[in-house]
C-alpha cells in the first residue's frame, strides 16, 4: 500500500460518524495543558522563511541544528518546548521546533480526519524546504526528531538531502513504503500498546531495515507505555514520565551518533 492510500485510511480510521463525535485515537489522548507552560529557555522566532514560527533554543552558533516536529497539538505544547530545551542544554545543538500548522493546531473541538486533510505531513515536510534550507546556509548538518504526526513529517525529510539523521517517536501515517525510500540513520521508538502504530508495524519496519543494510538503524518498543508516550504524557506518573525521559536520552544517543 502506498504513502497516500494509507493516509487516507488513517483517515478513515478517525472518521467521525455523524460529524459530531470523535471515534477513539489515541493520536488525541492526553492534549497538552497549555497553562502548564513554566520557564523557557528560548523564545518564538517571527519571519523564517515561508512565514515559518518557530520555538528556538540552544547556542545559535552551534554547527549542528535539531528541527522537532511536533504531534497534531502542534508548537506550543509545553512538554514538547521543556524537550527542546533539554536537547539544548546538551551544548551541542541549535533546537528549531516549527509552528507546521501556521497558527492552526489541532484542537479537541474539531474532528481529526478532517482537520487532517487540511493538514498532509507529506505537504508540510515539502512546505519546510526553504526552512531547512536556511538552516543549513549557517550549519553542518541538521537531525529531525518528530513526534506522532511529526514522525511521518520526519520520515518524508529523511528521503532528501535535507538531513543527516532521523529519529521517529511513536510515528503515526507512517507506511512501508517510507522505510524503504529513507536515506539516513533513523532511529524508531515504539510503544507496546499503540493503537496508531503497534508493535507489530514497528517490528515490520525493522525487518525492512534489516533488509536494506545500507543505513544504520535502530528499533525500540518501549513497555507499558501508548502512543505519545514521549511527548504528551501524565506529568504525575512517575512510570510515564520516566519512558518519557528514556526516550529522549535514546533519542539524544542517536543524534550524538550520526549527527557530526
Amino acid at each position: 500500500m502506498g504513502s497516500t492510500s494509507m493516509f487516507f485510511l488513517c483517515l478513515a480510521m478517525v472518521h467521525v460518524a455523524a460529524g459530531t463525535v470523535h471515534e477513539h485515537s489515541q493520536c488525541i489522548d492526553n492534549p497538552p495543558d497549555l497553562s502548564l507552560r513554566g520557564v523557557e529557555a528560548g523564545k518564538v522566532m517571527d519571519g523564517l522563511p515561508r512565514g515559518f514560527r518557530a520555538y528556538v533554543t540552544g547556542p545559535s552558533h552551534s554547527k549542528q541544528a535539531i528541527v522537532l516536529a511536533s504531534d497534531v497539538y502542534g508548537f506550543e505544547s509545553p512538554i514538547l518546548r521543556k524537550i527542546a530545551d533539554e536537547v539544548a542544554m546538551t551544548g551541542h545543538y541549535y533546537v528549531v521546533v516549527p509552528d507546521f500548522f501556521h497558527g492552526d493546531p489541532y484542537n479537541d473541538s474539531r474532528i481529526l480526519s478532517e482537520w487532517l486533510k487540511s493538514h498532509s505531513p507529506v505537504e508540510a515536510a515539502q512546505d519546510a524546504k526553504a526552512l531547512f534550507a536556511a538552516l543549513k546556509k549557517d550549519r553542518k548538518s541538521i537531525g529531525v526528531g518528530g513526534y506522532c504526526w511529526g514522525g511521518k513529517v520526519a520520515a518524508e525529510i529523511a528521503k532528501t538531502e535535507d538531513v543527516e539523521v532521523v529519529v521517529l517517536s511513536h510515528p503515526s501515517l507512517l507506511t512501508n513504503d517510507d522505510i524503504k525510500e529513507v536515506k539516513w540513520p533513523i532511529e524508531i521508538l515504539g510503544a507496546q500498546n499503540d493503537t496508531i502504530t503497534p508493535p507489530e508495524q514497528v517490528l515490520q519496519f525493522k525487518q525492512i531495515l534489516k533488509e536494506r543494510m545500507e543505513i544504520p538503524y535502530f528499533v525500540k518498543i518501549f513497555p507499558k507505555v501508548a502512543h505519545g508516550f514521549a511527548c504528551r504524557y501524565n506529568t504525575t506518573d512517575p512510570f510515564a514520565v520516566k519512558s518519557a525521559e528514556k526516550a529522549l536520552a535514546y533519542m539524544l544517543d542517536w543524534f550524538h551518533k550520526y549527527l557530526k
